[in-house]
């Protein structure tokens, strides 16, 4: 059965190509790497929870949370291109609810940039409300929020 696995620095070279895989197509969209590309993944990994699932072996999604003092932030969502569409989205998204109930966390936060209308409408089905938009680099981020039932 396939679950969750935490991630350990062994495992910076399989998330930096996942992320760099999931995020690349975005690149045209908004002229630069996002942010995902270009972060530390080896000091993510030291100092974030970053749970990895695997298919058969391979590495083809990963959630990053940041459990804070009032909320949980997710700070990176990924999917391998070839695995998008098959729920794994929503299973990540999932484990983050669940990860802050455990976590006693009465809320999870979130942001994506608003050039990506898909995450801003997957996010909105899944019940996280809009609580401000922000310049950033030449666009904006849009932040999200949802009660977490802790």
């Amino acid at each position: 059965m396939t679950q969750f696995v935490r991630a350990t620095v062994a495992d910076v070279d399989a998330v930096t190509a996942l992320t760099r895989a999931a995020y690349g197509p975005w690149v045209a969209l908004i002229g630069r790497e996002p942010l995902p590309m270009v972060v530390d993944q080896a000091e993510a990994i030291r100092h974030h929870l970053v749970d990895l699932w695997h298919d058969d072996g391979v590495l083809v999604a990963l959630i990053e949370m940041v459990p804070l003092v009032d909320h949980l932030l997710i700070e990176n969502v990924a999917v391998m291109p070839g695995q998008q569409g098959k729920g794994l989205g929503h299973r990540l998204m999932d484990h983050a609810e669940a990860t802050a109930r455990r976590l006693n966390l009465p809320e999870i936060r979130l942001y994506t940039n608003a050039a990506f209308a898909a995450n801003l409408a997957f996010y909105q089905a899944l019940g996280y409300v809009e609580t401000r938009r922000a310049a950033f680099r030449g666009g904006h981020m849009v932040y999200f929020s949802k009660r977490s039932g802790a």
